[in-house]
């Protein structure tokens, strides 16, 4: 279930016949709905590293593809990292391009990815497989104040110092539900807390393990050299590091006279998607537009790359 889906139609404002890019595919809901758009004169480039999603949505782009017949666009998939976009996408080339950043509910909900701390599976974390330490690596190898630092920095957890030492007590830790017990162990829940104790430690390893952060400052110095003049760039962040980046990036090009600014305040899920997809609760979308005058530009991420 795509997070902000009409949202994200009307600020891509999807032309028929028009090139766009969804750089983070996952189960292609959102690229359906461009597609249905977009006509059979129209383009899709789609971007994913996770080989697992890029093959169920090819089975759901199947499906729109028997659905929409001839009017069905041409769409070209990409199974790489989306910080490689400006590899693949011509400059200059894009009406739009959309970012739906964060971990999908395919990586949530398939314990053998080792994601999530609700149900048992491997420390993973990798959204592509094929490549990369995984989380238990970092977790039996990382040393405690590195370990320490990067919980606290990708994770904004207040008490990562506590945790760190109780995971370096604990190796080695071989389970998400395994780590999940020490954290909790070591950081209780408090009173008001409306989060498990281990949310910000599993978060803070999976973007280390993806370098998720890196990645969106890839894609923000290459969005606005791959639009066209009137190209519209939708981006969707789920955490405050995610969003910091696009807001700081956003308000750079806006000061450059390279984008219009569309969303004065991030866009938000109504309560009736809400209640229909709780993961949407933490979503912000924001969005911007190439100006005519510009012929492109890298964004200033404003923060520095671990």
């Amino acid at each position: 279930m795509p997070v902000l889906f009409e949202e994200v139609l009307e600020y891509l404002n999807v032309r028929p016949g028009g090139t766009y890019a969804d750089a983070t595919l996952g189960l292609a809901g959102h690229t359906s709905g461009i597609a249905r758009r977009l006509g059979a004169a129209g383009r899709m480039i789609c971007f994913d590293r996770d080989p697992e999603a890029m093959e169920k949505a090819k089975a759901r782009m199947a499906e729109v593809a028997a659905e929409l017949g001839s009017e069905m666009p041409t769409v070209e998939y990409q199974p790489r990292a989306f910080s490689e976009a400006h590899e693949a996408i011509e400059p200059g080339s894009l009406d739009g391009l959309l970012a739906d950043f964060g971990v999908s509910s395919l990586q949530l909900d398939e314990a053998h990815r080792g994601f999530s701390f609700r149900s048992e599976g491997p420390l993973d974390m990798r959204m592509d497989t094929r490549s990369g330490e995984t989380a238990g690596q970092v977790v039996n190898q990382e040393d405690e104040n590195e370990l320490a630092d990067l919980i606290y920095e990708f994770g904004e957890e207040r008490r990562s110092r506590r945790i760190a030492r109780a995971i370096v007590r604990a190796r080695p830790i071989e389970t998400t539900a395994e780590l999940a017990r020490v954290i909790s162990a070591a950081a209780p829940s408090m009173k008001g807390d409306k989060i498990h104790p281990a949310t910000r430690t599993f978060q803070a390893l999976r973007i280390r393990v993806n370098d998720e952060l890196g990645e969106i400052r890839s894609l923000l110095e290459s969005a606005g050299s791959l639009l066209k003049p009137g190209g519209r760039l939708v981006l969707i962040s789920f955490h405050s590091l995610e969003d910091r980046l696009v807001k700081d990036s956003f308000k750079a090009s806006k000061d450059a006279g390279v984008f219009e600014v569309l969303t004065k305040k991030p866009v938000v899920a109504t309560e009736q998607e809400m209640l229909r997809n709780p993961r949407s609760r933490s979503a912000k979308l924001r969005a911007a537009e190439k100006l005519a005058t510009t012929a492109g530009w890298k964004g200033d991420s404003g923060r520095r790359r671990r």
